[in-house]
Parts: structure tokens; sequence; C-alpha cells
């Protein structure tokens, strides 16, 4: 397989593996709670990292420790918690067409606080993705049920937390290898995980049959959805470029939604219109 079938082949692996790590917290949702799933989900992904990528924390030099601790906050600790937090009252694939925000909240920090440059056309799509945001939360919440739409806003905070990180990592990590960086981020949040964790009750749980399936997903999604799959994101940014890598933030809603499909989650017209929007969005602001 040449460098270019390989590329499109590292492509379609990212987004079925991060298109599934909504209904995976779905399905952690169903024996644990929130906080354990974000802390469960940590834990995993830390014990692998540290396994594949211990070697290359040598790389990170006493200045640099600062920064990739604090990227371990926003890129990694508070999304793992806010995105659990809001499927308990939202359904998994709206959670992830929401979570296509993240390169419209990129453009817009990196513009009001790093002071990137920026193009009037990624302006323009940072406002029809917003409207999309708006148009899909407000006609989910004008169809009653039992969900409630205001979670919505921890996506949206996940989203800019994010955002913050990418814009972090380009402003002062940008001469560190990606592994060192991400295995850097685990091996900060190992302890902290494994503290919140006990303060829960999943010791009580740990004979209940709905727990242990719960903790495999999660363990499914730390390893495969955050270890592995960082592994191969920062092969496919090697060997293309990261433009076409970010490129998989249009699919991951694809193959989410069909997952809610089978879970019998489905949107409303209006709201596909939302998500459609949100896309378009998504696409000019990200445009080169």
């Amino acid at each position: 397989m040449n460098a270019k079938q390989l590329k499109w082949a590292y492509l379609l692996i990212l987004s079925l593996i991060w298109g599934s790590s909504f209904i995976l917290i779905k399905r952690g949702l169903v024996g644990l709670t929130a906080i354990q799933v974000g802390s469960f989900r940590i834990i995993f992904a830390a014990l692998f990292l540290l396994i594949v990528g211990f070697k290359s924390l040598g790389k990170i030099s006493r200045r640099q420790w600062k920064f990739v601790a604090i990227t371990s906050f926003f890129g990694t600790f508070t999304p793992a918690f806010l995105f659990a937090i809001a499927e308990t009252e939202v359904d998994s694939s709206i959670v992830a067409i929401l979570n296509s925000l993240t390169p419209l909240n990129t453009l817009v920090l990196g513009i009001l606080i790093f002071g990137i440059q920026f193009q009037k056309r990624q302006v323009l799509g940072v406002f029809i993705g917003l409207l999309g945001c708006l148009l899909l939360v407000l006609s989910g919440d004008s169809a009653g049920g039992t969900q409630n739409y205001l979670y919505v806003l921890l996506v949206v905070i996940a989203t800019l937390s994010y955002a913050i990180n990418v814009n972090l990592i380009k402003k002062y990590l940008s001469d560190l290898n990606s592994l060192s960086i991400t295995t850097g981020n685990f091996a900060i949040l190992l302890i902290p995980a494994l503290i919140i964790l006990s303060t829960t009750d999943f010791s009580q749980r740990m004979h209940i049959q709905e727990a242990q399936h719960s903790i495999l997903f999660v363990m499914i999604l730390g390893v495969l959805g955050t270890g592995i799959a960082n592994v191969l994101f920062f092969k496919l940014i090697q060997i293309s470029s990261p433009v076409f890598a970010t490129s998989v933030t249009y699919l991951i809603p694809i193959v989410a939604f069909f997952w809610g499909l089978l879970d019998n989650e489905m949107l409303t017209p209006i709201q596909f219109f939302g998500a459609f929007i949100i896309l378009i969005g998504v696409y000019l602001s990200a445009k080169k």
C-alpha cells in the first residue's frame, strides 16, 4: 500500500474509531456514573500510552512540562468528564455532531486570544456553524421528550476546551513530538483520575454485571478511542498534512449517527438541517 492509499486508510479507520467513541460512552453510562466513565477512560488510556510511549517522556524538557500539564487539563481531563455528563441527558449522535464545533472554536480563540491570521470566509464559517448549532439545539428542545438540551452547553464547553488545547500546543509545544505530549498528558492525569474514581462507589458496583460490561466498553474507549487513535492520528499527520488529517472531523458525526440509529436514536428533519449547516460552517472555517 503506497502513501496515498495509506493516508486514506488511516483517515477511514480514525473516523470509525472516533465516530464510535460516543456510543461507547453511552454504553459505559449504563452501569457507571459519568464521573466513573471519565475517570476510567483516562486511566485506561494512561496505562496504554505509558506502555507504548514511556520512552518519549524523556524528550520533554523541564520548561515544557508546565505546558504539558496545562494542555492535559484542557485537552483531556475536562472533555472526558463533560462529554460523559452530557450524554446522560443528550443522544450520543447529537453530541457527536456538536463535537464538530471544535475547529470553529479553535479559529475563534486563535483570533481573539492567540492573534492568528484569518480570512473573511473563515469568520463566515464560524457564524454559519453557530447558527447550525443553535438550530440543532432549539429544534431538539422544542420537540419535547426526555432529553435536557441545556446539557448541550457542556459539549460546547468541551469543544472550547479542545480549542484552547490546540492553540496552546501550537504556540508553546510545536517543537515537541506529538507522542511525547500525549503520553505526558496522561502521565500527569493518571493519579488525579485514580483519586476521583476512589471517591465514587465503583468498588460497590464491581460485582454488578451491568457495571462490568460498562467497564469493558470504557476500556475499549480509553485504549482504542484514545490511545491507539492518537498514535494513528500522529502517523496520519506525518504522511499527509494537518489539513488532511483534521478532515476526519467531517466523518465522525456520520459514523456516530449510524451507531445512534442502531441504538434507536433518531434526528428530526430540522435537526438534520442544523447538522448539515454545522458541517458547512466547519468546512468554511477550516478550509485553506
